[in-house]
Order: C-alpha cells, then sequence, then structure tokens
C-alpha cells in the first residue's frame, strides 16, 4: 500500500462556497500552546457553524454542540470508517468502527462484556494499586513529570493487564500509539498503525499455542451470526482497542491535574468534601475534551444548508460540546456545584460511544482519591512551562507538578 504525503494545502472543490473556506491546522491551531481548549473556543466563535479547511487534505468542520451530537448519531450518512485526520486508510480491518447499525452490534458485543461496571469493578484493584505505587515513587521528591511518571504509565498498565499482555511492552507501544493521535503525516500514521498490528499479531499468534483467559483469547474464541470471526478480524479489533487504549486518558489526566494545579481552591473542594470527586470528574471532563474524530461522508447529504459529497470528511471537535454556550453556561468555568447531568460528548455519542468510558472515569477517580491525602497542595513546578496541543486528540506532552513534601 503506497502512503502519500499530504500538500500543505489543498484547493477548494467546486461545489464549496469560498465564503465557507476558514483556514484551521488541528495540529497548528492558533493558542493551542496557551490553552488548548480556550484556541478551540476562538474557533466555534469566529468560524462559520460548518466550514471547510484546506488544510490535511481538505475537510469539513462543524463546531456547535448540537450538531456535533447529530452527527455522532446520524451513522446513516455519517460512518467512523475515516476518523482520521488526514484521512489515512486504516490497512486493516477493524471492527466494530468499519460496521454501521445493525452490523455493528453483534461487533460491540463481543467488547461491551469486558468494560461491563462489573469487571470494571475488578479492574479497580489493580488501577488504585498501580495508581499508589506511582505516587509513593515520587512523592517524597517533591516534584515530577507528571506525563512521563504517571499519565504515560497508568492507562497502559491497566490495559495491559486486561489484556493480559507483558507491562514492560508499554515501552514500545507508546510511541505509535501517540503517532496515529497526534501525526499530520499519513506514512507516520500508516507505520505506526502497522506496528501495532505486528504486536497483537503475535499475541494472537501466541494464544493459539496456549490459549488464556482474557479479552484476546475470548475474542479469538467468539462467533459473529454462529460463524468463526476471521483471524484478521480478530488482530484489527485487538489493535483497535489497544490502541484506543493507550492515549485518551493519558491526555484527560494530564488536563485535569494541569487545571487542578493552577486551581487551589477547587483542590480544597475535593480535599473537604471526597464524595464530591465523582461529579467534579464529569466537570473536568466536559471542560477538558480530547478527542476530535472525524467522520466519512457516506453520500451526498445536505447538512447545515451545504451541500456534502459522498467520500469527503466531516470533523466535529468534540470538546466543544461541552463548551457551547448554548448548552452549557458559563462553560469556560469549572463548578464541581453544577447541576447534574452534566452535558458533554467526551466520549461520543449513538452507535460508537466509547465502551471504555466506564473505566476512564474510574481510573480519574481512583487518582484523585489516591492522589489527594498524599499531595494535599501542588502547583505548576516554578520555572517551568506545560506543553500541549490540538490534534486528533488534544494533548499534553509535558507537565512538572511540584509540592512540598510531607516529611519536609
Amino acid at each position: 500500500m503506497t502512503v502519500k504525503s499530504i500538500p500543505a494545502l489543498t484547493e477548494r472543490p467546486a461545489h464549496v462556497p469560498p465564503e465557507l473556506v476558514y483556514d484551521v491546522d488541528i495540529f497548528n491551531l492558533e493558542g493551542a500552546n496557551e490553552d488548548v481548549h480556550l484556541a478551540w473556543k476562538r474557533v466555534q466563535r469566529e468560524a462559520p457553524p460548518i466550514f471547510w479547511t484546506p488544510r490535511n487534505g481538505g475537510y469539513w468542520m462543524i463546531t456547535r454542540g448540537k450538531d456535533i451530537e447529530e452527527v455522532q448519531k446520524d451513522h446513516e450518512h455519517f460512518s467512523m470508517k475515516a476518523m482520521l485526520i488526514p484521512n489515512v486508510p486504516r490497512p486493516f480491518p477493524a471492527p466494530p468502527l468499519d460496521f454501521e447499525p445493525p452490523e455493528h452490534g453483534p461487533w460491540r458485543l463481543l467488547v461491551s462484556p469486558a468494560f461491563s461496571p462489573k469487571v470494571i469493578a475488578e479492574v479497580e484493584e489493580t488501577v488504585k494499586q498501580t495508581t499508589i505505587s506511582l505516587i509513593e515513587g515520587f512523592a517524597a521528591n517533591g516534584e515530577c513529570e507528571f506525563v512521563t511518571e504517571f499519565t504515560k504509565v497508568l492507562p497502559i498498565v491497566v490495559f495491559l493487564r486486561m489484556m493480559n499482555l507483558p507491562l514492560e511492552d508499554r515501552h514500545q507501544l507508546m510511541a505509535p500509539a501517540d503517532a496515529i493521535a497526534r501525526s499530520p503525516h499519513p506514512e507516520q500514521i500508516h507505520s505506526a498503525r502497522l506496528a501495532l498490528k505486528a504486536y497483537i499479531q503475535s499475541a494472537v499468534d501466541a494464544r493459539k499455542a496456549e490459549p488464556h483467559d482474557d479479552l484476546i483469547s475470548k475474542i479469538m474464541n467468539s462467533k459473529i451470526k454462529g460463524e468463526p470471526i476471521a483471524e484478521e478480524y480478530v488482530v484489527g479489533m485487538c489493535t483497535l482497542l489497544l490502541s484506543g487504549g493507550l492515549d485518551t486518558v493519558k491526555n484527560m489526566l494530564g488536563f485535569c491535574a494541569k487545571f487542578l494545579a493552577t486551581h487551589p481552591d477547587h483542590v480544597r473542594q475535593l480535599r473537604e468534601n471526597p464524595a464530591l470527586i465523582p461529579h467534579a470528574i464529569e466537570e473536568l471532563i466536559r471542560r477538558h475534551g480530547v478527542s476530535n474524530t472525524a467522520r466519512l461522508i457516506v453520500k451526498d447529504y445536505e447538512f447545515l444548508g451545504v451541500q456534502l459529497k459522498a467520500g469527503e470528511q466531516l470533523q466535529g471537535v468534540t470538546a466543544l460540546v461541552g463548551l457551547d454556550d448554548d448548552t452549557v453556561p458559563d462553560p469556560m468555568t469549572v463548578d464541581f456545584n453544577r447541576p447534574a447531568p452534566i452535558p458533554h460528548a467526551a466520549f461520543g455519542n449513538g452507535p460508537h460511544r466509547c465502551p471504555g468510558s466506564i473505566l476512564a472515569r474510574r481510573e480519574l477517580k481512583v487518582w484523585l482519591e489516591e492522589w489527594l491525602p498524599r499531595i494535599p497542595e501542588f502547583q505548576i513546578k516554578p520555572g517551568t512551562v506545560p506543553r500541549h496541543g490540538a490534534g486528533m486528540v488534544n494533548n499534553v506532552s509535558e507537565l512538572w507538578l511540584s509540592w512540598t513534601p510531607k516529611s519536609a
């Protein structure tokens, strides 16, 4: 398969009105280095509700909450087969994303039990042990680089244990996972996908010789409509699960930690009332959404007064659902007393809603429950500046935190 580079700017198609061209590069979003979500909010305020950007191959973007949610739920016109920007075709099948209802349902059922409340409750002990071990490993130092020492470790350790894969393999998996979520270069995305696929293929081969009681083995031994699943679908499905489990929670943890490090009053609220943590997590997730998945336009379709063409892409900036003034009063403010339910679409809506959302919430909850008693007051380390940016996943790449150790 030949993967070609994408030109810096793509010529406007004839059916795109000139007034709807708005230059947005998600990988070089203006202001993202200072505040990713404020940068997206600026696009929401200044751009039309729907526009076409010439960047990264050229595609449509929508920024209003109600429109993004409509697209997420409308599988007849918008498919997940082209979820990345730029549009790099996946070099292997990856159910359930490759299927829409009704075909989607049986494939999703293979995954859902792994993220059921019962299973997640069992996994919570792993989350707790890992969290405590990591925090106690640096608490006495009075500082940590939160991304390297925590967010790049906890989610992947938990996920590897769920899939019964060696924990030491996390080092080789992070680079391709980052490339898929953050690279604007088709060649890098393609190579990263193949690297994760090769890793999963080796795990599948090992289980042929020695089956295990784990998620990979269960998928291998499952059936769809009474028929065994072809190996290419098993490998693709497990590769998709692996890549999906490595990046989202990592960055959500980073944004939440950065916010709390700069808002001591909010930290004090959680310390004084730990029962508030689950509700506070929903508010933090709303304010700091990370995923920006795109859709493939299945057939010619008029949407928001604009003619969309089959084969084009449309990206809804999911984080903006929770930052939309029409949905959330004073959306840029984090209010732990905001009335429930707290509106956001951080995990998507409709048939492709993320099955790992329960696990993500549980990891955030355990982190706060174990962090605050050990490090009750913390801040951005003086002399450092957090590094973050936009992309397919809004990301935090470096975050130095500091505090006064309890023994000091």
